[in-house]
């Protein structure tokens, strides 16, 4: 059995009901965050499942200068630590150096660790200091027993609270390809596992001068995890993805998110009987 990891009132992993993270790519206004926070909660609440509310304040891996890359560091605390405070969820962000580590855990119940930097030691032992569970997104480069070595170094500072994250692996170029047999090798290493139902189906660089996707694969894929015993979903959500500011061709619709999440629970009810 995997280990567990205590957020907020819930715990993820050992043998407890799936969790979701879920929010729009990177945080564009107060509004659209607080509209998406809103809604998923009303969902997970009436499908009984724990949520943790996700958004960027800073997007630092865009291909194109001109691209989106959040409101800073500041406002985007300032959202998410709003957010927090008057919808009671825990929110989760991700951070792209070791300075970030410390300002960003005095709001925030989660620290992510991208999956572009998940190698980088100086910023893993940074967020491990901190105390707060990591959720480490496994690289698109990266074998799942590799993971093993990066969570060593969180437990190397006394931080066990530790979820690893499948997105795909790279195949070819402006492709990546989800091997469902990383759920079960990462969780076999002692960690509960997340799968990102959303950053798993990009086409990184695919439309030239920035990354494509296939939503279409979302629910399906989704369901693949389910079935294979992962501890939480990660899934980027958006009111209006055509119009979104990052990533609109991988993020899934609001308005799809029940449809999702009543897969979800049949799942998990078929797989507890």
């Amino acid at each position: 059995m995997a280990g567990a990891v205590k957020i907020h009132n819930f715990t993820i992993g050992g043998g407890n009901s799936v969790a979701l993270i879920a929010g729009p790519c990177v945080l564009e206004s107060e509004e659209i965050a607080f509209k998406t926070a809103e809604k998923v909660k009303r969902l997970t609440q009436k499908f009984e499942i724990p949520y943790i509310f996700k958004s960027s304040y800073l997007k630092a891996n865009r291909l194109n200068i001109k691209s989106y890359t959040g409101p800073g560091l500041d406002k985007g605390l300032e959202i998410l630590a709003k957010i927090k405070k008057e919808l009671h969820v825990p929110v989760l962000t991700d951070i792209h150096s070791k300075e970030e580590a410390k300002p960003v855990s005095e709001v925030v119940d989660v620290l992510q660790i991208p999956a572009f930097l998940c190698r980088q030691t100086d910023i893993v032992l940074a967020a491990a200091r901190t105390k707060k569970p990591l959720e480490i997104k496994k690289g698109q480069f990266l074998a799942p027993e590799d993971m093993k070595s990066i969570a060593e170094k969180a437990e190397s500072v006394g931080n066990d609270q530790i979820l690893l994250t499948e997105r795909g692996t790279t195949f070819g170029y402006h492709n990546l390809v989800v091997d469902m047999r990383s759920l079960v090798i990462m969780r076999g290493l002692g960690y509960p596992v997340v799968f990102d139902a959303t950053h798993s189906l990009q086409l990184p660089g695919g439309k030239g001068d920035s990354s494509g996707g296939q939503p279409e694969f979302i629910l399906p894929l989704a369901r693949a995890a389910m079935a294979c015993g992962c501890d939480a979903l990660f899934v980027e959500t958006h009111p209006d993805p055509g119009q979104a500011l990052c990533d609109k061709d991988s993020m899934l619709p609001l308005d799809k998110m029940e449809e999702l999440l009543l897969s979800v629970k049949r799942i998990q009810d078929a797989l507890s009987k």
